[in-house]
């Protein structure tokens, strides 16, 4: 089993160190497991980060929502140092730590993480959602507002309709229409979820915007969070 505690205090302080972290890991994300089932009864958090480049600071939101009704139940933050540089296809080592800080705030473990960002859709197929379920052993999904580096033909226009996101003929997550008319989201498994449940769990927590409600808590907090940190 993955110690968070082990992983934290050797952090890599560079790109070199982290693509190893992420060769070492990678072979750790279960995809044999479907995950929770849509409107389950228990929490789905949504992470997400916000960074103040001036202070060199960076503030994580995690937001519980009851996984059947999506009102929010319990809400945390935590404010830190950025401690590792920007390198596309490496963010998750500058958000994690703050991340895991923010889920240990809350109440009760959650069931289900929903992540502003990647999971198998990732050049490397370890984006921070992959890296946080292995980190933590949660269920966890990504949803992302853009589709990284990789095609895809664009879904119908109907709320619900997907296509595949492909880097070459492998499919590595879905474009989800969440709105009729609406530009889609990208949605990839992190860990212990498949991608059809990753969907539907994303179009349970979007009945009203093109984010998931999920995703739309975290972001405002975190947001705030920064601001008074």
């Amino acid at each position: 089993m993955i110690s968070c505690d082990d992983e934290l205090r050797h952090w890599p302080a560079d790109e070199a160190q982290a693509r190893t972290v992420q060769d070492r890991l990678r072979p750790c994300v279960r995809l044999d497991e479907a995950g929770p089932e849509p409107g389950f009864e228990g929490t789905v958090v949504g992470v997400d980060v916000a960074y103040d480049d001036a202070r060199n600071v960076v503030a994580a939101a995690a937001v519980a929502l009851d996984a059947r009704t999506r009102a929010v139940v319990d809400r945390a933050t935590a404010v830190g140092q950025v401690s590792f540089p920007y390198v596309p296809g490496l963010l998750a080592f500058r958000e994690i730590p703050t991340v895991l800080d923010a889920l240990g705030r809350l109440a009760r473990t959650p069931d289900l993480v929903v992540c502003d960002g990647y999971g198998l859709a990732h050049p490397r197929r370890f984006g921070l959602a992959s890296h946080l379920g292995v980190l933590t052993g949660l269920p966890t999904i990504g949803v992302a507002k853009n589709p990284f580096t990789f095609r895809y033909a664009p879904p119908g226009p109907e709320r619900g309709a997907t296509s595949p996101l492909l880097d070459g003929t492998e499919e590595v997550g879905r474009a989800l229409r969440t709105q009729t008319g609406v530009k889609p989201v990208f949605v990839s498994v992190g860990h212990r979820t498949d991608l059809d449940r990753a969907c539907a769990h994303t179009l349970h927590l979007a009945p009203d915007y093109r984010l998931p409600e999920t995703t739309r808590a975290a972001d405002a907090l975190c947001r705030r969070a920064l601001a008074e940190a």
